[in-house]
């Protein structure tokens, strides 16, 4: 049995604008998965950081941003973080803390991870990086 879809947004990600509609929208549907404020404010982040990337490092994408309610019932909220970039030559150092190939800290992907239940991470070179995130209520 797969997991039901309630709520869906797409949003296209090009400038720092449309990270602040994301975050609207990330939390607008983990309101309605019931999550605490804590979780909110951790899928909220996690969001920006993984949008920061697609804008940084692949030029701009798309997101997709899904309530869902797993067969056993319990709400969560998946994001599907899409971009046509360069793709990440790398996946187990861009995985860790402190490394970066811009000018940032180097939290944004191993950050993301660990606010988050799953992460699955999808990278092609020269064509381009999917992550996937999902958060559980509690």
């Amino acid at each position: 049995m797969t997991d039901a879809h309630e709520i869906r947004h797409e949003i296209r990600i090009a400038t720092g604008d449309d990270i602040v509609r994301i975050r609207r929208a990330v939390r607008t549907v983990a309101c309605a998965a019931r999550m605490s404020l804590v979780d909110r404010t951790k899928l909220v982040t996690a969001a920006s950081e993984l949008a920061r990337n697609v804008i940084g490092h692949g030029g701009g994408g798309t997101v997709r941003i899904e309530r869902l309610i797993s067969p056993s019932g319990v709400s969560g909220v998946r994001m599907v973080f899409e971009d046509a970039g360069p793709g990440i030559p790398d996946v187990r150092l861009a995985l860790t803390d402190g490394w970066s190939t811009g000018q940032g800290l180097g939290l944004g992907l191993p950050g993301a991870r660990r606010l988050v239940d799953e992460f699955d991470l999808q990278t092609v070179v020269g064509e381009g990086t999917r992550v996937t995130v999902t958060k559980w209520t509690r």
